[in-house]
């Protein structure tokens, strides 16, 4: 199977004669690949920065980041990518761009784009990741350059145009310690004590899961607790996209793969967890628990793979025990399964919550069995 073309988009100014190139794999007379080139209607955003009340961070409690190398490949994007603070960009079809720079979401200023250059954009990020997209293949997933991670959707799934969800990873690797300063572990003593005990947990090899909703900083604060391991550890971090970015000298990473367009060559988080298992880890690390996954991750940690951390999607500490259950009914596994094999693996739970732009250690729990012998949590 031939291999996908990556094309390698440069930076455009008003000046520059645009047009737009509809099929990114047609080489040149002389043979090579065109440079990807955008409509001048998104050139509205690439001249001066957001003011200040469009991306104010007064509230983000996690310490200001050095700025991004090259966004080249995000295009008429990158103005805003640019910017250390923003995690994530949102492309809502020509309706507008919206971005969380650390307290929520706020719209893009001065932005407008139309829907053929938002679709033309997708299928061109989405085949510098070494993917297709199409009517076919409406919605698909990959990876860029230095892990930026890109989410596209094609009318006619889309009812409001070509949508496109855009994850910059931090340029920092932080420590517990900038967590602390930011105040993600609360103020004076109580942040202190909660350093300190995460600090022994992790030294104390005690398997941990990290839990929230979705922008609360459980990768974050993963990445940062494994910082603490000792330096002749060897970490083993398995994701389905990878981005954890851990500040340790012995990190192995190894990524999922979806189906290429026959429908083969599907590698999937649980068959990686095997493999890893091969790799004679210190620590086991599943960058989010999602699936069927969660019986392979189970058995490791219940087999001597003590050290061992993860993250789950879930709203509150009392709401885990009922997403580890609905993962483990997806892999064949009983309530009862589950619940004595989530008690023997798991050390401590913690929870994270974002309220008001600002991210912090909500709760602490461990496992326990209820009097219906069902998994259950309390505090720690």
């Amino acid at each position: 199977m031939p291999e996908p073309f990556v094309a390698v988009p440069s930076f455009l100014n008003r000046s520059s004669a645009l047009t737009v190139s509809t099929d990114p794999n047609r080489a040149t007379p002389g043979g090579e690949r065109p440079q990807p080139s955008y409509p001048a209607t998104w050139l509205d955003a690439e001249t001066d920065p957001p003011p200040d009340s469009a991306l104010d961070r007064s509230l983000d409690p996690i310490p200001p980041q050095p700025p991004r190398t090259d966004l080249s490949a995000l295009g008429p994007l990158s103005r805003f990518a640019r910017d250390p603070a923003v995690t994530d960009l949102f492309v809502n079809g020509d309706a507008g761009l919206w971005l969380d720079a650390g307290r929520g979401l706020v719209p893009a200023p001065n932005w407008h784009g139309d829907e053929r250059s938002i679709r033309d954009l997708a299928v061109r990020l989405i085949a510098l990741g070494g993917r297709h997209i199409d009517e076919a293949s409406p919605c698909v997933d990959v990876r860029l350059a230095d892990g930026i991670r890109v989410h596209a959707v094609l009318p006619p799934v889309s009812s409001t145009g070509t949508l496109l969800s855009i994850r910059l990873p931090r340029t920092e690797r932080l420590s517990l310690d900038a967590l602390a300063a930011g105040g993600v572990f609360g103020h004076g003593e109580d942040a202190a004590a909660q350093l300190g005990r995460l600090r022994a947990a992790v030294l104390d090899r005690e398997n941990l899961l990290v839990t929230g909703a979705a922008g609360s900083g459980k990768t974050t604060l993963l990445a940062a607790l494994l910082g603490e391991a000792p330096a002749a550890e060897r970490i083993v971090a398995i994701e389905d996209v990878a981005e954890l970015r851990i500040n340790h000298p012995h990190v192995v990473a190894l990524e999922s793969r979806q189906a290429n367009l026959e429908g083969a060559g599907r590698i999937g988080l649980d068959s990686l967890l095997r493999e890893a298992l091969r790799m004679r880890p210190d620590r086991l690390v599943l960058g989010e628990c999602r699936g069927v996954e969660i019986r392979e991750l189970l058995a490791a940690l219940n087999t001597g793979h003590d050290g061992g951390a993860g993250t789950l999607h879930a709203n509150s500490l009392a709401d885990v025990p009922a997403r580890l259950e609905a993962l483990g009914a997806l892999a064949g596994m009983s309530p009862a399964a589950v619940a004595r094999q989530t008690v023997s693996a798991i050390g401590l739970v913690l929870h994270l919550e974002r309220r008001d732009g600002r991210r912090r250690l909500a709760q602490v729990g461990r496992f326990t069995l209820d009097a219906a012998e069902r998994l259950a949590t309390v505090p720690a």
